[in-house]
């Protein structure tokens, strides 16, 4: 990494550990001349109304530091966008998947970051285009998953699906899940999905709640062309991207998925490997 001037700092909203964490990081962070950009969150734990809107916070920035969740982190991917901006997440959350390093373990790894000593993760994302009546009209990018689901009071929907030039067939179900390997551990894995290595070249389609119940979930490879065709009545179909934005579905609206070309690049904890992190988060091996 390159000298580091000036680092981002987003932060999950209401947590008790952001009001005493923020206000040491700020001043760690002044002490070794490093700029900050910060979101309005941050600001808040640090008693400023200077904050700026999270698109804003990565401009010009070495890396990002990301205080909360998955759900914080994933935010983080939004803003920072196609830039090639590594994120530093720190896990104030829950369960924590995506941001694997502690509150404790934060100052020694930024000084590890510091020195050039990170491990970096390249997390793969999909891109996801509406496509209505022959044009563009929605563009979501994803780390996680892009989600087709039923509206709230819609039933069963059907989900025309096709991988290339080649019919998969027509899900009759509660929705679809084209996850990638990060994603693979999330809402797919919780409709039945498998878990796939970070670094596999992969897509998952995973049906939710399908009403035939030999439709299991699909690997394919990320080279491919995944495409959803909308065979529901208009509004019934919701389309989601990593569970923050998205837009209802109108019948015959075609979804066209693919390999993003950016990467999300994730500042690893360099003894921390996938398997730890599966028996640490998902309890393997535990009884």
């Amino acid at each position: 990494m390159n000298h580091i001037r000036t680092v981002g700092i987003i932060s999950k909203p209401g947590t008790e550990r952001g009001k005493t964490l923020v206000p040491g990081l700020l001043q760690w962070l002044s002490e070794r001349h490093i700029g900050v950009r910060y979101d309005h969150e941050t600001a808040a734990y640090a008693g400023r109304a200077d904050g700026l809107n999270r698109d804003e916070v990565p401009e010009d920035c070495q890396f990002v530091i990301v205080l909360g969740g998955d759900g914080t982190l994933l935010s983080a991917a939004v803003a920072i966008g196609d830039r090639p901006i590594p994120l530093f997440a720190v896990n104030l959350g829950t369960l924590g998947f995506l941001t694997a390093i502690t509150a404790e373990e934060m100052y020694p790894e930024l000084e590890r970051a510091l020195r050039g000593e990170h491990r970096l993760g390249h997390r793969r994302m999909v891109e996801c285009t509406v496509v209505r009546g022959g044009e563009d009209v929605g563009r979501y990018m994803a780390l996680n998953d892009i989600v087709v689901s039923k509206a709230p009071k819609a039933p069963m929907i059907e989900l025309d699906t096709f991988i290339d030039n080649h019919h998969v067939c027509r899900y009759r179900a509660d929705g679809l899940i084209v996850a990638t390997p990060t994603g693979s551990t999330a809402y797919s894995l919780s409709a039945g999905g498998p878990i796939v290595f970070p670094t596999v070249a992969a897509f998952c389609i995973t049906p939710i709640c399908p009403h035939t119940l030999t439709n299991r979930p699909v690997i394919v490879p990320d080279s491919a062309r995944i495409t959803v065709i909308i065979e529901a009545p208009d509004g019934d179909a919701y389309l989601n991207a990593d569970g923050k934005i998205g837009e209802h579905l109108w019948k015959g609206d075609r979804l066209v998925m693919k390999r993003s070309a950016h990467t999300l690049n994730l500042i690893r904890p360099p003894r921390l490997l996938y398997f730890d992190l599966l028996r640490q988060k998902l309890k393997w091996g535990e009884r």
